[in-house]
């Protein structure tokens, strides 16, 4: 950066001016009061970074403490990167790298393994070390001529409306239960409940207030569903829409009953998708695929802030022991040869002398970590170069991972 621009923690009085920037970065319309105040609630100022050209802020980036799970279950310390912006009078001049650099300075510090973030623009990231490893469903599903083939169960399921408010615990502890199951998902911390159940106005484009549905078995809460309505009408009759904003289940027949729930609807003829796991099972219920109109977009993004650490978290669906040659020349702390060795059970991960038999970019491993992207497919792009014989296939097995990884929220 310039020598007129200072980098520094943010201060609770300076989080209007800090957040105003942030705003006018992404188009400048104002938030809803409750959305903003919820932001600053869940703002972690010691975490915060603001640049400062004067009195003026002219850079902001933020992280959450997160705990993401790892392929194998475990709970991952993790850095929610968040709220980066600069202004565009002070583009170019350094701030940008400036707060990347001392932001993953502080997470190292913090023996944090792992960075996550969503991107607004993918290419800004990669020179940071970052890149996708999980991915996101979207569908505009005609439920007018799709149907679904539900499993054994699903009748014996039983739903009913409730206000979000009203069972926002339940569903909770819905989603507490599957988190461990899903690679990508974090556990939710304490405030974060609120932004599931959080409905201005401003963001229902004309659908009713945010709904909820809750499953039942036995008197148990076993899957939910929020969602909003949107009425059409056209001479031929009623075209209406609903807008699935969350989803959750802890069972087949629980997921199905929601599903068909949604798709039936009265006065709604499409039911619209975002931001669901690309290996969903409503997918495979469908009577045409077509009719949904899939499409598929990059979610999650991975940044291993130290690669030893990071691939001892996790385990491996796999036998695997190859060396890693890892270039990484924002961290160069990870620049070097890692062995690993792991299987479902666990896993090392220490520096070596040895021969390497697989060389990649911390970016690489980034995308590969949560299992959602193979390095078999990366090496086909010319991504990872494989100096052992079969050393690759190895590694790509052993990274893979039966369930997709997913992230459940935004932050």
């Amino acid at each position: 950066m310039g020598t007129d621009t200072d980098l520094r923690v943010l201060r609770q009085d300076e989080w209007d001016k800090w957040y105003e920037t942030l705003i006018r970065a992404f188009s400048g319309v104002p938030e809803a009061p409750e959305e903003r105040e919820l932001w600053n609630a869940l703002t972690e100022l010691d975490r915060s970074l603001g640049a400062w050209d004067g009195s003026e802020c002219v850079g902001t980036a933020g992280a959450f403490s997160f705990r993401v799970t790892v392929p194998g279950g475990a709970s991952v310390p993790a850095a929610g990167v968040t709220m980066v912006s600069v202004a565009g009078t002070h583009r170019r001049r350094g701030v940008l790298t400036a707060m990347m650099r001392r932001q993953l300075d502080d997470i190292r510090s913090l023996g944090e393994p792992l960075a996550l973030l969503t991107a607004s623009e993918p290419a800004i990231y990669g020179r940071f070390g970052y890149d996708a490893a999980s991915f996101q469903r979207g569908a505009e599903i005609d439920t007018s001529r799709t149907t679904l083939s539900v499993p054994p169960g699903t009748d014996d399921v039983r739903l009913r409306y409730a206000a979000p408010e009203d069972v926002l615990d339940a569903c909770e502890a819905v989603y507490a239960e599957l988190v461990p199951r899903r690679p990508g998902m974090t556990a939710r911390m304490p405030g974060w409940e609120r932004v599931g159940v959080l409905d201005p106005e401003s963001e229902r484009d004309g659908a009713s207030p945010l709904q909820c549905v809750v499953a039942e078995r036995h008197g148990r809460v076993v899957g939910y569903a929020r969602f909003r309505v949107k009425l059409g009408w056209e001479e031929s009759g009623h075209n209406g829409t609903v807008v699935l904003q969350n989803l959750d289940a802890l069972d087949p027949a629980a997921d199905a009953a929601l599903w068909r729930f949604l798709f039936g609807i009265d006065l709604t003829t499409t039911l619209v998708v975002r931001g669901r796991p690309v290996d969903e099972a409503w997918q495979y219920l469908v009577s045409d695929i077509r009719r949904c109109r899939p499409r598929t977009r990059d979610q999650l993004y991975v940044r291993l802030v130290d690669v030893g650490a990071a691939l001892r978290a996790r385990t491996y669906q796999a036998p695997v022991d190859v060396v890693f040659e890892v270039e990484d020349a924002f961290c160069p702390w990870n620049t070097g040869r890692w062995r690993l060795t792991g299987d479902a059970k666990g896993a090392s991960c220490e520096r070596t002398e040895d021969a390497a038999d697989l060389a990649l970019t911390v970016r690489e491993l980034g995308a590969a970590y949560l299992g959602g992207v193979s390095l078999a497919a990366l090496g086909a792009a010319g991504r990872v170069r494989e100096l052992r014989q079969g050393a690759l296939t190895e590694a790509a097995v052993g990274f893979g991972s039966t369930v997709a990884p997913w992230l459940s929220h935004g932050f």
